[in-house]
């Protein structure tokens, strides 16, 4: 009974925190609160009580009301806390510091190579972590004054082999933790990674636990397409309970599936594994070693430089999932489709506009945030409620 009481007043608090957030700097009321989520005053007032206390929200002014003395108005504390996303690319690292709002407050890019091995690449996200958060925190302190979390010194990595140094950041009392995302597939569960398409050698290696006992923080590690889709639908990508598509095109080609509002990752983190559906099938041999993946087909068109019959190419491929799931949306995003927004926008539009069926094809448009935000949100999204992150 006291696991279910706690799992219930977290619960709770997540749903009053996600209204603080969605009400912005104007704040709302305890009776709003109450109205909207369905718990009592009383509750509520306990609820807010202890977010106050905590620092997570702050009294915004006051509303006039109806009848009675004005109310007080509340509002989320944006900087009270603080989480890590990072995009493990094939060539390159991006890794962002967001606050509880999901603005991003600092950023970092480092070349990166995937294949370099386990030790290598731990050792070049917690470089790039570390100074990331150091620095990062220590502006915002400067901002913040003396309201925010004390922030400690981040100690220099010690260079060497050893992946497994001093965790330098679990004294930080804001940071909630670090959220990574990179190309699957893996166990999102347990953050292990599975045989990553090109990289076979990282088959089985505990990628979450290895990163936290070098930087003693929560872990998330879940596939690139996922954490940039859970990062749409809290922006309100989709709509409430809606069903949308992400795809990514960049170095590789995936897809972030949400269903009715929640991230679908399948019983083994196997789904959206997109690129590697068949389409040609005495195409070109895919380094999956299958034959005519959509992927290859589409990478070796842009190599080219064909990008409308690279547009079209993804185009069968979406058309294919929306046919398969009906969804409402398809959303495109990576490196590739950033250098030729329109093009893509409309091959893809094209596509599924000749092959719709009924209503009306389904709308096509560039995706509005990137991988590293959305691996933020693998530790975000939980605090107020919004999907498993």
């Amino acid at each position: 009974m006291g696991v279910n009481l706690l799992a219930l007043r977290s619960h709770n608090t997540a749903l009053v925190l996600d209204l603080l957030r969605t009400a912005g700097a104007e704040g709302i009321s305890r009776l709003e609160l109450a109205e909207r989520t369905g718990l009592t005053p009383q509750a509520v007032s306990k609820i807010t009580a202890r977010l106050r206390e905590e620092g997570l929200a702050a009294e915004a002014g006051h509303r006039a009301s109806t009848g009675g003395k004005p109310r007080t108005v509340l509002r989320l504390v944006p900087g009270a806390g603080h989480a890590v996303g990072v995009h493990l690319d094939r060539d390159e690292l991006r890794a962002v510091l967001v606050d509880l709002n999901g603005a991003v407050v600092g950023e970092r890019r480092a070349p990166l190579d995937l294949g370099a091995g386990a030790e290598a690449v731990v050792g070049a996200v917690a470089r790039v972590v570390e100074g990331l958060v150091g620095e990062g925190l220590a502006e915002v302190l400067g901002v913040a004054g003396p309201t925010a979390s004390p922030v400690r010194p981040v100690p220099p990595v010690p260079p060497g082999p050893d992946s497994t140094g001093a965790a330098s950041l679990s004294g930080i009392g804001s940071l909630l933790g670090v959220g990574v995302a990179l190309p699957g597939p893996l166990d999102h569960v347990r953050g292990v990674l599975h045989r990553v398409t090109g990289f076979p050698e990282w088959d089985g290696f505990p990628l979450r636990d290895a990163l936290v006992r070098r930087l003693g923080v929560p872990v998330v590690v879940d596939k690139d397409t996922n954490a940039a889709a859970l990062g749409l639908a809290v922006a309100g990508e989709g709509g409430a309970g809606g069903s949308f598509a992400y795809l990514y095109l960049g170095t590789g080609l995936g897809a972030g599936l949400v269903i009715g509002g929640a991230v679908h990752r399948g019983a083994r983190t196997g789904a959206g594994e997109f690129g590697h559906q068949v389409i040609q099938l005495d195409g070109p041999r895919c380094e999956c070693g299958n034959r005519g993946c959509v992927e290859t087909l589409c990478l070796g068109a842009v190599a080219r430089g064909e990008i409308e019959e690279a547009a079209r190419v993804l185009g069968e491929g979406a058309a294919n999932l929306v046919g398969l799931l009906d969804i409402d949306l398809v959303l495109l995003g990576g490196r590739t489709v950033a250098g030729a927004p329109e093009a893509f926008v409309r091959g893809v539009a094209a596509v599924l506009d000749a092959r719709a069926r009924g209503e009306g094809a389904v709308p096509v448009r560039v995706a509005s945030g990137g991988v590293a935000e959305g691996a933020a949100q693998l530790l975000l999204a939980p605090l107020f409620g919004r999907g498993d992150g």
